[in-house]
């Protein structure tokens, strides 16, 4: 059969399969053919008008959404052997503009990085990403573990980084409409709505400690909201979102916690003065956490790293690491297990116990030193001055 008769027969065959039955019903093909053929663009229905509620919505958000930033965390690690570092991603969240100083509010789990539940290090420097899509350096400035809050200076335009209105958390009531907005799943500038689902709760942070008159709220909340604000009807700032009650997916499942603002416009203002809320001087320094670690194989507890010269901590006894001229281990260091009678887990939990429990004239210390658990004494009193000879 040549190519023209095959070419015929295919017609043919096509034609049958797409021409009607007897009795005019058409085909499965020939119904799909003909309205293939009709197929344009649908023409929209009218628009409705949007509600007050929309309208006030949609306007709350724009004007809130150039004070909320992206927040990205970066780490510095060293080679052991090169002595070279690299700066590897830590962790991201959302923060929001404070003040027209560029300073940036996020929760402090946002920019530390933790193994097994512990703090292993927190990072210095971090990169904001405004509204606009524009990246800039900040760096890390204050930093309070018992509130779960982190201040960054952002070295970006002032005048791109609008402060975020504040208002109060002391008179909000349940009931109340609020508004979320951050960067769930790096999905960045997402709004979330709900209403305030009660006041007044205890929240946990990661350093045994609690904060008090958390704002609860079934707007949606999931990981990478954490500090990211959560706004009233008139778009100003009544809490920062830092937990939720994760199911095994980790997603929201309609209960969210925010700390408060009066809380934040307590404590901020002291993180940027002076970078933390500092206890009275004890004199001694612990190794961070993960090097207690891989340097000594300490799981519980601190390694005191060294102690100042006249000090509680030098008048009370307390050793330091001791090591050689080549920078190996001489003499192990006293290891703090406990503060006023309760367990020592790690250096943010100590920093945070010291925040929620500023030390008293006296405190006392559970210390591991050559095996054996020894209480330890610190008066931070200042000593009497000795009277001059003449």
């Amino acid at each position: 059969m040549n190519r023209a008769a095959l070419t015929v027969l295919l017609a043919m065959s096509l034609a049958a399969q797409t021409a009607p039955k007897p009795g005019g019903t058409p085909t499965e093909e020939s119904t799909i053919e003909r309205f293939r053929a009709r197929s344009q663009p649908r023409v929209p229905a009218a628009e409705p008008k949007l509600s007050a509620e929309e309208l006030n919505t949609i306007r709350r958000f724009r004007q809130a959404k150039p004070s909320v930033v992206y927040v990205s965390a970066i780490l510095k690690v060293q080679d052991p052997k090169t002595l070279d570092t690299t700066k590897v991603p830590a962790g991201a969240g959302t923060g929001f503009v404070w003040d027209e100083w560029g300073h940036i509010v996020t929760n402090h789990h946002v920019i530390s990085v933790e193994q097994g539940g512990k703090l292993f290090a927190d990072v210095e420097e971090v990169e904001i990403t405004l509204s606009n899509g524009k990246s800039y350096k900040g760096r890390v400035i204050g930093t309070s573990f018992a509130y779960d809050i982190a201040v960054i200076q952002a070295f970006a335009p002032l005048d791109s980084m609008p402060p975020i209105p504040i208002g109060r958390s002391s008179s909000l009531k349940v009931g109340q409409s609020v508004m979320a907005i951050g960067n769930p799943f790096g999905l960045d500038h997402s709004l979330s709505k709900g209403v305030i689902s009660a006041l007044g709760r205890e929240i946990a942070t990661g350093y045994n400690t609690w904060i008090l008159n958390s704002i609860q709220t079934d707007a949606a909340i999931n990981p990478g909201n954490s500090g990211g604000p959560l706004l009233d009807s008139s778009g100003r700032l009544i809490g920062m979102n830092t937990s939720i009650v994760a199911t095994k997916g980790e997603g929201s499942v309609g209960v969210g916690f925010a700390l408060p603002v009066d809380t934040l416009n307590d404590v901020v203002p002291r993180l940027i003065a002076r970078g933390r809320l500092e206890p009275p001087r004890m004199g001694f320094e612990v190794f961070p956490t993960g090097q207690a670690l891989h340097y000594f194989g300490v799981t519980r507890g601190l390694v005191v790293k060294g102690v100042d010269a006249d000090s509680p901590a030098s008048r009370a006894g307390l050793r330091p690491v001791e090591l050689d001229e080549a920078g190996h281990l001489r003499a192990m260091g006293d290891i703090l297990l406990g503060y006023q009678g309760r367990a020592i887990e790690s250096e943010g939990q100590f920093m945070a116990m010291l925040e929620v429990e500023p030390p008293k004239d006296i405190i006392e210390l559970d210390v591991l030193r050559d095996g054996k658990v020894i209480k330890v004494t610190l008066s931070l009193r200042k000593p009497k001055a000795l009277p001059t000879s003449i």
